[in-house]
């Protein structure tokens, strides 16, 4: 299955090793996966995936917003409705939940089907998440 992971870490910085745990533990599975970074890319390769996970860190430790260029990044992809999604947030701050709330919400709002949502504790839990993806 072709994966997508869309990476929106709070700062804009190379993809964190959670996501690069992640995409391991899935292309372990067998499938083909691609990091996307929110802050350089558009979303218009999203419709190509037939999965699509975003992985998200809280905007600050007391904020239980998301990175804003995930909403845009994810209407720009003219196609993303009915595909299916996960949704994780990095278990970093006190609003944790609130941010894995937030980010579902809005990728509901593009008509994805989030059939699974978590919080990553550490990079051995986002590998061992990744292997659990499609089987």
């Amino acid at each position: 299955m072709r994966i997508a992971i869309v990476s929106a870490p709070a700062a804009k910085k190379q993809p964190p090793d959670y996501v690069k745990a992640l995409a391991k533990g899935m292309e372990s599975m067998g499938h083909r996966v691609d990091i996307i970074d929110a802050w350089t890319e558009d979303g218009m390769k999203l419709p190509a995936y037939e999965y699509i996970a975003v992985a998200a860190e809280p905007v600050s430790f007391f904020s239980g917003k998301i990175n804003g260029k995930i909403p845009r990044l994810l209407s720009a992809g003219s196609s993303v409705a009915g595909k299916k999604s996960a949704a994780f947030v990095r278990k970093s701050g006190l609003f944790s939940s609130r941010a894995l709330a937030n980010l579902m919400k809005a990728m509901e709002k593009e008509g994805m089907v989030v059939n699974w949502s978590d919080l990553l504790l550490n990079t051995a839990h986002a590998q061992a998440l990744g292997k659990r993806i499609g089987a």
